[in-house]
């Protein structure tokens, strides 16, 4: 997730929730974050190669969405927070 999506969900946090819920929140995901089950394993050079390969068949495919088109839809997405129609999923 990317840190302007994050930033964009905080922000409809700190909307939306309390601060004894927002607190539970982030509890919660500091819990979870920290169980040893849910601690990522570093990727080997192997895997990393072959991401970047998908990826590059992706762009070359046109299997990819443009920076432009990208921010359009964030700044869609900010006019209609600040109008007060707050969506959860689906931010970019």
């Amino acid at each position: 997730m990317s840190t302007a999506t994050l930033t964009g969900l905080l922000d409809y946090l700190y909307g939306t929730l309390t601060p004894s819920n927002m607190r539970w929140v982030g509890e919660h995901l500091i819990e979870r974050a920290t169980k040893e089950e849910h601690t990522p394993k570093p990727y080997t050079m192997d895997e990393i190669n072959a991401m970047l390969d998908v990826a590059e068949e992706d762009i070359a495919a046109g299997r990819t969405i443009p920076d432009e088109e990208v921010w359009r839809r964030y700044d869609e997405r900010c006019v209609r927070e600040e109008k007060g129609e707050h969506e959860l999923i689906g931010v970019l």
